[in-house]
């Protein structure tokens, strides 16, 4: 965990410098955007400076649906696409993308699932029909599952082993209670141990189908290509659930302490409670204040009070985790046991000044700067752009949101930022893990 800490700041001295170089967003490559007939949402776009196409295809199959008692069936289902087809077993797959120079991969997150194809041009046509492949066929094979299913045992046991993770999916779970978002996406071990190659199989058969999914392909595209191949082709796919399910998230109100006793030497932190969704007209604004709190690296307030003058983190930072659902707000830091309570304290003031305060001129400017100079270093590669488009696309943003973007976080003032901190920031009802030596934090 330290050398995370440790890691992240690095990575915010090294990023603070590439935004001082960024200069203006840059056009994005033109996106040609159609529906097919079965509900696909078709994005494309031409860039032509590379010889090879990048996928991103995202399907309504996250672990919000996994069924009670089998968390995890989700993120099991969509690595196992890969296991073999009526036509091919997994080794002949892998021998295939290995001859061809791709990349073909599937995973769940909470709410969908996505399958990555990166592929050279000359070999699109048979990359993409690989991919569709494994999509509509896959056969699931019972050894093959149970072999995965030993894996996802050993990296949850590994992950209790790790205080971070601890700290947040004990967050998660008092946040959530026993709603869709509570359980991790590659569930708990009760639930892993039950899973079997016919509970694959039914999941893939319900919810695996073109309603609202989403295709993205960027790159060295031939747009005769892909309209008498790729797009007809997607348009063939039929099955699963007619329309996305309606996912009813619900989180706890109050203040909560969680705390797990181990023998360390450092307490583990989460400070947080509910957050918004990524749909909220005050997003940006909050994304603002987020970013003077704590989002900022080592030019925010919790990082300067906490670790630059009492000395008692290596790092701290904040975020709003939003999504389509209501996310999480968080505060994350590692200290000594002994000052554990002291930092929590300090964390939950600053919290409070952000409330009471208007930010100063130059904080505002400062984030307003960085959060518009690197916008440009999230669109520097093929993959970075087909997974923004797939966000834009999911999250109803819309095509010109490039364009907008900069003018809406200039527009934020400082009274924007004290007023939404006002609205979203509750100090008063903050859940509290601890998971550390508690004695010595004082948490007994």
């Amino acid at each position: 965990m330290r050398f995370r800490l440790k890691s992240l700041v690095f990575f915010w001295a090294i990023l603070t410098f590439l935004v001082s170089l960024a200069g203006p967003v840059e056009a994005m490559p033109p996106v040609q955007r159609s529906v097919l007939a079965n509900g696909i949402v078709l994005l494309s776009a031409e860039e032509h400076s590379l010889p090879f196409v990048t996928v991103e295809f995202l399907i309504h199959a996250g672990a919000t649906r996994d069924p009670s008692g089998q968390e995890g069936l989700a993120s099991m289902t969509a690595r196992a696409l890969l296991f073999g087809t009526k036509t091919r077993s997994m080794n002949v797959i892998n021998e295939q993308l290995d001859f061809m120079g791709a990349a073909l991969s599937a995973d769940a997150g909470r709410d969908y699932a996505v399958i990555s194809l990166r592929v050279l041009t000359k070999d699109l046509v048979k990359g993409f029909a690989l991919l569709m492949e494994v999509l509509e066929q896959p056969i699931f094979p019972g050894s093959e599952i149970q072999k995965e299913v030993t894996r996802t045992l050993a990296a949850i046991r590994s992950g209790e082993d790790d205080p971070g993770e601890v700290a947040e999916k004990e967050f998660i779970k008092a946040l959530y209670g026993k709603g869709p978002y509570a359980h991790p996406v590659v569930g708990v071990k009760e639930s892993v141990e039950k899973l079997s190659a016919e509970s694959v199989k039914e999941f893939h058969r319900r919810f695996y189908g073109p309603a609202n999914a989403i295709f993205v392909i960027v790159g060295d595209v031939d747009p005769a290509l892909l309209a008498s191949e790729i797009a007809p082709r997607l348009a063939k796919w039929q099955g699963g659930a007619s329309t996305p399910a309606t996912i009813d998230v619900s989180y706890e109100r109050g203040s909560k302490r969680v705390t797990v006793d181990r023998a360390l030497t450092q307490s583990n932190l989460v400070l947080g409670h509910e957050g918004i969704t990524r749909g909220n007209p005050d997003y940006y604004a909050v994304t603002v204040m987020n970013y003077i709190l704590g989002g900022g690296g080592l030019t925010a307030r919790l990082m300067e009070e906490i670790r630059d003058k009492r000395g008692l983190a290596y790092s701290v930072f904040s975020h709003f985790a939003a999504g389509k659902h209501e996310g999480s707000f968080q505060i994350i830091l590692q200290t000594k046991n002994a000052s554990a309570r002291e930092a929590a304290r300090l964390a939950t003031a600053e919290m409070e000044r952000m409330r009471e305060k208007p930010v100063s001129e130059a904080e505002l400017g400062g984030a307003r700067k960085y959060l518009v100079g690197s916008f440009p270093l999230r669109l520097t590669t093929q993959g970075a752009i087909a997974s923004f488009l797939m966000q834009v696309e999911y999250l109803k943003l819309g095509l010109d949101y490039v364009d907008r973007y900069p003018g809406i976080i200039q527009n934020v003032t400082a009274q924007d930022v004290q007023r939404v901190a006002r609205a979203y920031l509750h100090p008063d009802r903050l859940i509290v893990v601890v998971v550390g030596n508690l004695k010595e934090a004082g948490f007994e």
